[in-house]
């Protein structure tokens, strides 16, 4: 196997250079095509049983909303998902390890999740430009005892600026490689972003990126963009280890049929959850799933006590639930919009303002 930085095929190697082969052009097209053909059967056969269940658009918020009961965190991401949400702007929160292996640096809006290993560092998403990479990755993980010199990869979870536009920085500062879905970077060469790295690895669906004793499974959930990915990943905590997952972009796209394909990413991702045991989840907008409220309950918290992260295999699985319904919502919404019918949206703790979204 080449030596990375004179891969010209664009691999997204893992340290020992031994998955290489993954991410060739080929076959992520095999393997979204794959994964798009087994979604898109799931989304048939879901969409059998939801329409003998339920009609409106309602009754999939009404639904959502019981299935979050008074849980904080699920009730957050209902707020995320509901049509005419606009995220707040809450200030930076101090850097802080939520697993003894995963930081995170934060800017408030939007976070960088860095995934600590024997070999350096998996970085998952890089804010919003280089001055922010100087003022808050570069110190925040100093002062966390981890050396941003030794990041490895940046994985871009999608392509918008908020996530991908420190990791050219990052590339040009400590040799970085940058990595992101194929569909995403071609995003990119169309609409010439700033801040938009060169072209570097392209992730292939369900590929394993290695980096000493830590292995990242990089999965495939179009929707929120073409090529969004969702990584699922060990976070270790008091000397046991755990399979989180962060999922890769939040905010319902606008089309119908971006709705429809963001909702079998739901579907694919919850049951390959399911599989990998996950039990924590992370969000890259942590206002979307409470998590800077988690950040500080981590932060006050003796010795001993429970992560907040660590929502538990039926936990994870409800939150995928949730999101479900909200999605299943959204479409009846539009499909109801468009026969003239009206429904009302759930209700949200969050008081919206006329800032405009930025596609989160």
């Amino acid at each position: 196997m080449n030596d990375p930085k004179a891969d010209t095929t664009r691999q997204a190697p893992s340290e020992d250079h031994r998955h290489g082969a993954l991410t060739r052009r080929r076959f992520w097209q095999l393997g979204a095509a794959a994964t798009a053909t087994a979604g898109a059967a799931s989304l048939l056969q879901g969409r059998a049983a939801e329409a003998a269940a339920a009609g409106t658009a309602q009754d999939y918020f009404d639904k959502a909303a019981e299935l979050a009961g008074d849980d904080p965190v699920l009730k957050s991401i209902v707020n995320a998902l509901t049509a005419g949400y606009t995220p707040p702007r809450p200030p930076a929160p101090a850097p802080l390890r939520i697993f003894d292996n995963v930081a995170v640096v934060s800017v408030g809006f939007v976070s960088a999740t860095a995934i600590l290993t024997s070999r350096g560092i998996i970085l998952i998403d890089a804010l919003n430009s280089p001055d922010e990479v100087e003022q808050y990755i570069v110190p925040g993980l100093t002062s966390l005892g981890a050396d941003p010199s030794t990041i490895k990869y940046v994985v871009v979870t999608h392509a918008h600026g908020d996530h991908f536009g420190g990791a050219q920085h990052l590339a040009g500062q400590y040799g970085t490689r940058v990595m992101m879905a194929p569909a995403d970077w071609d995003l990119l060469a169309t609409t010439a972003p700033a801040n938009a790295p060169t072209r570097d690895l392209d992730i292939a669906d369900g590929q394993k990126l290695t980096l000493g004793d830590t292995t990242v499974t990089l999965h495939h959930t179009p929707g929120h963009t073409p090529g969004s990915v969702s990584p699922i990943y060990p976070a270790r905590w008091q000397g046991r280890e755990h399979a989180a997952m962060l999922w890769g972009g939040t905010n319902p796209p606008a089309a119908t049929a971006d709705k429809e394909t963001y909702l079998s990413s739901i579907l694919t991702f919850a049951s390959r959850m399911r599989r990998a045991g996950v039990v924590a989840e992370v969000s890259n907008h942590a206002f979307a799933d409470y998590g800077l409220e988690r950040m500080d309950q981590l932060r006050s918290a003796s010795d001993g006590a429970k992560n907040p992260f660590l929502v538990g295999t039926s936990g994870a699985q409800r939150f995928m639930k949730v999101m479900e319904n909200m999605l299943r919502g959204r479409i009846a919404a539009d499909q109801e919009a468009a026969t003239g019918t009206t429904t009302a949206a759930p209700a949200t703790t969050t008081a919206l303002t006329s800032d405009a979204c930025c596609g989160h």
